[in-house]
């Protein structure tokens, strides 16, 4: 069922002027994305250039809501992005596996966001998750949501290593519970990564945590989304299961590294009347 009804997303039609919009709030609400180990500190600042202004003023293309690096680079990524209001998001916890002692992590979490992160993506022990260990589970997170002070936390379940919707669910509940901010599908580098399946059972799990508690948590869908068609299907999804409430960068977030150029290429097709080669849009 769950897969049936994702599908149905992704057949809706989206005109003109609706698309317009979508593609740019698809636009507002990016984390620009480089954990690689062949990043560089002029590769962050270049991508926080990008991020700030992803197209040329005309197109009236608003910035990316993050730039997402790992720890070593928030201070690159601060100066880059200076007072622009986008958001230094950093991968910590032993990204991207999760297995490093606790003291380890925590560690890593503190500096990045004595650094100036306004953000930590943490990810979860699949290894205990799957054990069965959910206590353990609940307290890693609780202790690195403590660390991280002022900084919103977003935890990553890698539902590609889950098995089970089922598992998906539960992993939700314990992360928003724990005091998750947001919670994350994928960090990127597993497949199965963001899946629309995937990420209803997640959206649903917040729609609940919300009618129990009040309280609103994020959704960030990361890894394999990478073309503006798919983009909108999973804001229409948003729309439908959470409302418009969470159709805001606050509450909704987009993980990728290819996705913007698309959804530039996108823009100015439909402002313009006419596709530019990709040659035309810096690579992310």
């Amino acid at each position: 069922m769950i897969e049936e009804r994702a599908a149905a997303f992704t057949r809706r039609s989206i005109k003109t002027s609706a698309k317009l919009v979508g593609l740019k709030l698809a636009v507002s609400m990016m984390d620009l994305t480089t954990p690689e180990g062949k990043d560089t500190s002029g590769k962050v600042a270049f991508l926080c250039r990008k991020a700030m202004q992803p197209a040329d003023s005309r197109y009236d293309v608003p910035s990316c809501a993050a730039v997402c690096v790992y720890s070593n680079f928030v201070r690159v990524a601060t100066r880059s992005l200076g007072i622009s209001g986008v958001k230094v998001a950093s991968v910590a916890n032993a990204f991207q596996t999760g297995l490093m002692p606790l003291d380890l992590k925590l560690e890593e979490v503190r500096r990045a966001t004595s650094h100036g992160a306004d953000e930590i993506d943490m990810v979860i022990d699949r290894g205990v998750f799957l054990a069965g260990d959910y206590n353990r589970v609940f307290d890693e997170i609780a202790a690195v949501k403590e660390a991280c002070r002022a900084a919103h936390l977003k935890v990553i379940l890698e539902t590609g290593e889950l098995q089970t919707y089922d598992n998906v669910r539960l992993a939700s509940e314990i992360a928003m519970r724990a005091g998750g901010d947001f919670i994350k599908a994928s960090t990127g580098k597993i497949a199965p990564a963001a899946t629309m399946p995937v990420t209803l059972v997640m959206l649903e799990a917040i729609r609940d945590y919300f009618y129990k508690t009040g309280l609103r948590i994020g959704m960030k869908p990361a890894g394999g989304i990478r073309n503006a068609k798919q983009a909108l299907a999973y804001l229409v999804m948003v729309k439908e299961t959470l409302g418009d409430d969470w159709l805001t960068a606050d509450l909704f977030r987009f993980g990728a590294s290819t996705l913007l150029n698309d959804l530039l290429m996108q823009i100015v097709k439909t402002i313009d009347g006419n596709y530019q080669s990709a040659d035309y849009f810096s690579l992310p």
